[in-house]
């Protein structure tokens, strides 16, 4: 603990920034001065819990925040008089025990389970956005300087600069950005993480956005992680690499005698994800507008199988490279930024969990491009597909042992009930798509 001090007081900082977020992944914060970190570490800062979505009653509100020293990282400010770190915290009832509602402490338990079981849980994710102008009369628009394409490199497109900025921006932030880049769509960009533990890469998905989001709007842009900001456009996803290690570091993934080099504990795992991705959509998609993305035709999948070199597939092994036995893994492609990261790598690994205990067997892989396959030949094949809407992804939530298994039943059924009536609220708006085509001819 004391080295904590004397970093602190090395970096000269002033205030301290408690933070942590709500079950569907919203950061919220407290700042403190620096003279109450002592008071905090120990005992906790004490906040009003029914305020935060789905924590608490109002006759249970009373909540304490306990920072992670390990999660210790300076802030940019301007100004030095205002220097600011920042700790994630995890969150604490009256009676001293964990809050099983925070997100974190569910990611925490689920990834306890695993490591007695001899397994580290390791993920990767790929963090897709848009940049936006609002415009004097609201409206958004791609930005004029930005007329690039996938991988494009342009002289003219800031969003090369922004992509720099962020990268050394989080470097700073003591986080190893592996590579950024233009995406499809106009507007659209790519950062991605180093592959690393769950928990410590939950937490820098959240800083993560929160980063480029105030670095866009230096820039006067809306950076946005919505799923379908764009009609017929590409959508923004939120790839995740997964992979199994032992307490000792190495890869229970890889096999060297099978043709995509994955051990029969990776195909199981892959199997209990493929089991049981319909209930956990509403975690791994969780906004209406999620299941505007997920649209047969684009990149994002729809169909329930696996492949190597198949991008429509849920499931893709990247190809193995010679002498990194380690990087074998299984991309999870359904997944957008919308989601929680806590509950999306809780999800992840508990599926993953259940096929290894249960040795599910993996179906054969599907090379052939999905999208050209019709629905009778879905059905020859016994593919099946994600949910087409919200309300249907709720109906499977709620059906889900694994899932109530997971949250815990107050989580559980608070996270049902809320994504019900977000479902319940976008059926009964009337859409701009509505009032265009109806209300002159009715």
């Amino acid at each position: 603990m004391e080295s904590i001090f004397e970093r602190i007081k090395a970096d000269g900082v002033k205030f301290i920034e408690l933070e942590f977020t709500d079950i569907f992944g919203t950061l919220k914060s407290i700042e403190i001065p620096v003279e109450c970190l002592d008071q905090a570490l120990e005992r906790g800062i004490w906040f009003d819990g029914s305020s935060i979505r789905g924590f608490a009653r109002i006759m249970e509100s009373d909540m304490y925040l306990m920072p992670d020293p390990g999660t210790y990282a300076l802030l940019a400010v301007d100004d030095d008089s205002l220097k600011t770190a920042r700790f994630m915290c995890d969150v604490y009832t009256p009676q001293g025990d964990i809050f099983e509602g925070d997100p974190r402490a569910v990611l925490k338990r689920i990834m306890g389970e695993a490591r007695d079981m001899g397994y580290v849980f390791m993920v990767g994710p790929e963090v897709e956005f848009y940049l936006f102008r609002k415009d004097e009369n609201g409206s958004i628009s791609t930005p004029e300087f930005d007329t690039g394409s996938y991988f494009d490199s342009s002289a003219k497109d800031i969003g090369s600069d922004i992509r720099k900025e962020i990268m050394a921006a989080l470097k700073a932030f003591g986080i190893d950005s592996e590579r950024a880049h233009h995406e499809v769509g106009v507007g659209q960009h790519e950062v991605g993480f180093k592959f690393g533990d769950a928990l410590v890469t939950a937490d820098k998905v959240i800083i993560l956005k929160k980063i480029i989001k105030s670095i866009a709007h230096k820039y006067g842009l809306i950076a946005s992680f919505m799923p379908k900001p764009l009609f017929a456009k590409a959508g923004n996803g939120m790839h995740c690499h997964c992979s199994i290690f032992n307490t000792n570091g190495d890869s229970v993934f890889y096999h060297a005698d099978d043709e995509h080099k994955l051990s029969p504990l990776a195909k199981s795992f892959i199997a209990g994800l493929l089991q049981h991705i319909k209930e956990m959509a509403a975690i791994t998609n969780p906004t209406v507008n999620s299941y505007k993305r997920l649209v047969s035709g684009y990149e994002a999948p729809v169909y329930i199988c696996w492949g190597s070199k198949n991008r429509s597939s849920l499931v893709r092994i990247p190809h193995f490279t010679k002498g990194r036995e380690s990087s074998v893994r299984a991309e999870l492609r359904c997944p957008d930024p919308s989601a929680s990261p806590y509950l999306l790598f809780a999800s992840i690994l508990k599926a993953g969990l259940y096929g290894m205990q249960n040795n599910l067997e993996l179906a054969p892989e599907v090379e052939d491009s999905m999208y050209t396959i019709t629905g009778s030949e879905l059905t020859k094949l016994g593919i099946d597909i994600l949910p087409q809407s919200l309300e249907e992804a709720v109906d499977y939530f709620r059906s889900s042992t694994l899932m109530k298994e997971l949250l815990g039943e107050d989580l559980f059924n608070k996270y049902a009930d809320a994504k019900e009536n977000e479902a319940r609220e976008f059926k009964a708006a009337v859409t701009d798509w509505e009032i265009d085509r109806y209300i002159d001819k009715c």
